[in-house]
């Protein structure tokens, strides 16, 4: 089945670009592309420990590419939302994507700590469980998210790929304070992870009854950075729509950086855009950045 490939493009016309945000991400790590150069800004290695940026996976630098990625290696052709943020990558995932929840809890504890040196404004976890056995609301992974929202963190978490059934939100995606990205586009079929998908965006409600997602953006076949020099990769899944959100809010908390987390989650869902979509689908509505940022509507 052939498929249109979603480019990013960066928006000059929006007069921001996230300079001055930092933005962290728990994932399999970041490569240090010639689209994010100068701007990790920090970096944290809980599997192998290692002391400098790497990605031996390529989600985590397809991730950070679609939040900041300035398109330096063609020529700005494939530019991320807020191509002026500075990035911490933390690597929580090994070289298979896999890891453990108390690796997650473990970053999100030194990202709280390192928050006001680094200036991290938002969390992007494109990562999450779909375990039913201790990843309910009060399991420990949704209690680390919510003590980072608590801190002052905005923490933007995918929804999974488990859908298209009811209930079926990963952990931490679950937690009722973060806001939990869904795909606005999973009609279209897609490789995910190498398995052919479709309808796929987790749907709530949650176990508790909270309806979820927030809010959806796009997450079919985008481009992004690969982890090698130059290099540019297709991927999809809520995991590339979660940074099209933390990209958007990037640009809003450079406009206005006396925002609070909160500010932030209910202007989101003030100038979301009805999709037509039921609401344990499409939450709020999708992502639309220039709405967003709009001084009115």
């Amino acid at each position: 089945m052939n498929q249109a490939k979603i480019e990013i493009h960066g928006n000059d016309d929006i007069g921001f670009d996230g300079r001055g945000v930092g933005v962290a991400v728990l994932d399999t790590g970041c490569f240090p592309h010639e689209d994010l150069e100068y701007r990790i800004a920090g970096f944290l290695d809980l599997m192998q420990k290692r002391p400098c940026a790497y990605d031996d996976n390529g989600h985590g630098t397809h991730v950070c590419g679609i939040i900041g990625g300035s398109g330096k290696a063609k020529n700005g052709l494939y530019r991320g939302i807020a191509p002026g943020c500075h990035l911490i990558p933390v690597k929580v995932l090994d070289r298979r994507g896999n890891g453990y929840s108390s690796d997650v809890i473990a970053g999100l504890r030194w990202i709280r700590e390192n928050q006001e040196r680094l200036n991290i404004r938002i969390v992007n976890i494109s990562v999450g469980s779909f375990s039913r056995r201790n990843m309910g609301e009060n399991s420990a992974l949704v209690r680390s998210v919510n003590s980072a929202w608590d801190s002052g963190l905005v923490v933007v978490v995918a929804a999974g790929n488990m859908g298209p059934a009811s209930g079926t939100i990963t952990t931490p995606g679950i937690s009722r304070k973060v806001i939990t990205v869904g795909c606005s586009d999973d009609h279209k079929e897609v490789n995910v992870m190498g398995s052919r998908m479709i309808d796929y965006s987790g749907r709530g409600p949650t176990s508790a009854c909270i309806c979820k997602p927030d809010i959806v953006a796009p997450g079919a076949a985008i481009i992004s950075c690969a982890n090698k020099p130059g290099g540019y990769t297709c991927k999809s899944g809520t995991s590339m729509a979660t940074p099209l959100v933390s990209g958007a809010i990037a640009l809003l908390l450079e406009k206005h950086p006396e925002m609070s987390n909160r500010d932030v989650k209910l202007l989101l869902r003030e100038r979301a855009v009805d999709i037509g979509l039921p609401k344990n689908q499409q939450g709020w509505g999708m992502l639309d950045v220039e709405r967003l940022l709009a001084d009115e509507v």
